[in-house]
């Protein structure tokens, strides 16, 4: 009996593994569509069994499937800014990122994102303007379709661009087509747009004061393992009981009706419990590391990780608006039209107390998905392009962006987690820069022999080539996203008539 030939076998494996391998890269991003396509449909579906198959609803399971669109591509694009830093300092995995943050966007948007919701989607629109509910519901669908589409193509250009502008421009445009500049609530949008410029700066500072502030106590102390132990447990402490105090007050009301300082005290009990668990869990970890180099960044993966999930519930919260808010009008306006004689200020005044249920699931598990299907791509940039991240930068840039967008959540106004985030990142870069300078200025070595000096400022400072870019594309997005609701609500009427 003849030998086989075991060179031959091993060439045939390689080819056959490298079929696996093509047509795995073919078909991931199939099946991706395909779980897309099933979402939107199954949206649909649900708005039909909620509201019915008669002609009045017909619009409103189109609405339906356009918000399912808009959810998916918001949590694509904007996972990047909860969970890029945690990858980009190595502290979780691609897989493991992408699973905690759609596990932690559903529960923000489920438990926190309904008073988010009312502000876009009653407050800025003058009711009184708009009374034709045919008219409202096609420029609630024009703004879907547009902010849909625009964030769709940055997600595939890999631009990490701000959901809350999109959304909101795309409003503003087809609510001037509809009714004329007049329909607008410009001193509530000068306040949103205040926001926008004021949330990085935010973002900056409180990232640049927490680096400065860790710095302070732990990096630059001698015994530097006994000032992690000290303090790293503290750090886990305050940022637990911020979750705490925001999540008690975030509870429905058919859960909970605490008042702030209930809320304030429930926070305080979260953090003293936090401090308990992390305390033990943080010396057992510094005992294991105490003479591994690297080991005071190696204690800060586990508060890192927490940050990125604490972010990720935060986006689900406050950004659930972006996807829904729309359709949220629109349902209102239907389930009006079904209640014959309820005014369009009647309408409004609901959607400010009320948001239906199944609304909300359809925002929160669009994200969710969004995150798992397409979100790689853009955490990877986030996290590995933008700057050089270690866990102790990438959790002081996911604890202020987090902050920052709970309180803002807290207080009802649709902040852009993007602009938060990437503040964050150039806090932080900005913040090296100069201690940088200073430990130059005091004759100290501030980088490491052994690297050119081009390579040495170019992985320790955020790449300027994106500061441009980001800007620009902050810029643009309102203007551009309103222009293209615009026009497809001219479309729309022109075809309606």
């Amino acid at each position: 009996m003849a030998r086989p030939d075991w060179r031959l076998l091993d060439k045939d494996l390689a080819r056959l593994n490298q079929m696996e391998r093509t047509t795995g890269y073919v078909v991931r991003p199939l099946l991706g569509l395909g779980l897309a396509l099933a979402f939107m449909a199954l949206a649909g579906v649900e708005a039909a069994l909620v509201l019915g198959t008669s002609p009045t609803t017909i619009m409103a399971m189109v609405a339906a499937v356009f918000g399912a669109y808009l959810a998916l591509n918001i949590g694509a694009n904007d996972v990047a800014n909860n969970m890029g830093p945690a990858v980009g300092a190595k502290a979780l995995p691609m897989t493991a990122a992408l699973i905690a943050a759609a596990l932690a966007e559903v529960s923000g948007a489920l438990l926190g994102g309904s008073e988010v919701v009312a502000t876009v989607s009653s407050k800025l629109i003058d009711p009184e303007a708009m009374s034709a509910p045919q008219t409202v519901v096609q420029a609630m669908m024009s703004a879907m379709i547009a902010s849909a589409l625009w964030v769709n193509l940055a997600t595939w250009m890999g631009a990490p661009v701000s959901t809350t502008q999109s959304i909101i421009g795309s409003i503003l445009g087809a609510t001037t087509a509809a009714a004329g500049f007049g329909a607008v609530d410009w001193f509530t949008f000068s306040g949103i747009a205040t926001s926008w410029m004021l949330s990085p700066l935010i973002g900056a500072v409180l990232a640049m004061a927490l680096l400065a502030l860790i710095r302070q106590l732990i990096t630059q102390q001698d015994d530097k393992m006994a000032a992690a132990r000290r303090w790293v447990p503290l750090l886990l402490a305050g940022m637990g009981g911020a979750f705490g105090t925001f999540f008690v007050l975030k509870l429905p009301e058919s859960l909970s009706s605490a008042t702030s300082s209930q809320a304030l005290l429930a926070g305080v009990g979260v953090a003293l419990l936090s401090f308990l668990i992390a305390r033990p869990l943080i010396l057992h970890r510094a005992a294991q590391l105490e003479h591994q180099k690297g080991a005071i960044k190696a204690l800060f993966r586990l508060p890192l990780v927490i940050a990125a999930v604490l972010m990720s519930f935060a986006h689900g919260a406050n950004d659930v608006a972006n996807a829904i808010s729309p359709l949220a009008t629109i349902v209102l306006h239907v389930m009006g039209q079904q209640e014959a004689g309820t005014h369009p200020a009647e309408i409004n005044a609901l959607a400010s107390l009320h948001v239906p249920f199944w609304v909300l699931i359809i925002g929160a598990f669009g994200m969710a998905m969004g995150v798992l299907l397409f979100g790689p791509r853009l955490v990877n940039m986030v996290g590995n392009q933008i700057t050089k991240l270690n866990p102790i930068r990438a959790y002081c840039v996911s604890t202020s962006a987090a902050l920052t967008v709970i309180v803002a959540s807290w207080l009802g106004l649709p902040v852009s987690s993007t602009h938060v985030a990437v503040g964050a990142v150039f806090g932080v870069g900005f913040y090296r820069e100069y201690a940088a300078a200073h430990a130059r200025r005091a004759g100290q070595k501030a980088e490491r022999p052994g690297l050119p000096r081009e390579d040495r400022s170019r992985r320790r400072l955020v790449r300027r080539s994106h500061v441009l870019t980001i800007l620009a594309a902050w810029l643009i997005t309102v203007p551009l996203s309103a222009a293209f609701s615009a026009g497809i609500y001219a479309l729309m009427h022109v075809f309606s008539v």
